[in-house]
């Protein structure tokens, strides 16, 4: 991402969120709130340039869309909106199982657009929630919380970081995050888009800050998927449109030796779930063409 630029891939995951959630039926995950990031003017154009992409993605199936709705129903079904919402929901899912186990603060790496703070408010009078990401990114959001005049809740702090520059130790010790509670991270759509040492930085980062017992949530892509050979045709398509966007994908990791890397950097696994376990759990029965994203893992980590 451009310096002092809004990421693209944070306002197309809004953007993805936003349709599934008004389009989809049953909802794997719902966020309600996701289309108030967009002006009118603003949904027609990510529509109309997202539906225009399936001709890059899958030629044959645009050539049988006789319309833009279609197209841009296809291009969400097979690419943009099944990774966002699948970890969207085993994501909040997770965290409301550790709120019960006493997790007092909810740290978002990479937040982007997200609406947790607005849309669970009875889970946000749980928890400190602190909204982690690039200023330029947190600047637009802010801004557009203005505009629709959503009142932000005491709870929730945001934190400027850029996460190649600067350290999330020093950031979060800025603000009220307390070290010794027991602390829920998330972190998604962001290791795909850092080298394997800056995620691993972080990480080191992440258990230097946390406490014992601490959870982390993160996905990740498979080795697979930077080997032409290995990789799905639909996962070639997305590294090289994301390069052209001018965030490329850097990072992948090898699932049978993640596990013993994270120990490295005092986690230890508690699910390591594969494209195959995501469809089982979020896909299983649909007939609207929404299937598990090639090559995407989550991950559950604890602090050890």
């Amino acid at each position: 991402m451009q310096a002092n630029q809004v990421s693209i891939t944070a306002l197309i995951t809004a953007y993805a969120r936003a349709y599934h959630a008004t389009h989809a039926d049953p909802k794997i995950f719902d966020d309600f709130l996701a289309h108030g990031f967009f002006t009118e003017e603003e949904r027609t154009f990510f529509g109309h340039n997202l539906a225009e992409s399936l001709a890059f993605f899958d030629p044959e199936l645009a050539a049988s869309c006789p319309d833009e709705e279609s197209a841009l129903a296809s291009v969400m079904r097979i690419q943009s909106a099944p990774t966002t919402i699948s970890r969207g929901r085993y994501t909040e899912d997770s965290l409301e199982a550790a709120i019960k186990q006493g997790v007092k603060q909810y740290v978002i790496l990479g937040a982007g657009m997200d609406t947790f703070a607005f849309r669970k408010p009875e889970l946000v009078n749980q928890l400190e929630v602190f909204e982690v990401d690039q200023a330029s990114t947190q600047d637009f959001k802010r801004q557009r919380l203005a505009e629709l005049g959503w009142d932000i809740p005491e709870q929730l702090h945001f934190v400027p970081v850029d996460f190649t520059k600067e350290s999330l130790e020093m950031a979060l010790a800025s603000t009220s995050y307390d070290p010794q509670a027991l602390s829920f991270f998330s972190w998604l759509g962001v290791t795909f888009y850092l080298t394997r040492e800056v995620v691993f930085d972080t990480l080191r980062t992440i258990t230097n800050v946390a406490s014992t017992g601490s959870t982390l949530i993160f996905d990740y892509l498979d080795t697979d998927a930077f080997i032409p050979e290995k990789a799905s045709k639909i996962t070639q398509k997305t590294l090289e449109i994301v390069r052209r966007a001018g965030e490329p994908m850097k990072a992948a990791f090898d699932p049978r030796t993640l596990g013993a890397e994270l120990a490295g950097v005092a986690l230890c696994f508690n699910e390591n779930l594969s494209p195959d376990d995501l469809e089982e759990r979020y896909f299983k029965g649909r007939t609207d063409g929404y299937h598990a994203a090639p090559h995407t893992h989550f991950a559950q980590a604890v602090v050890v």
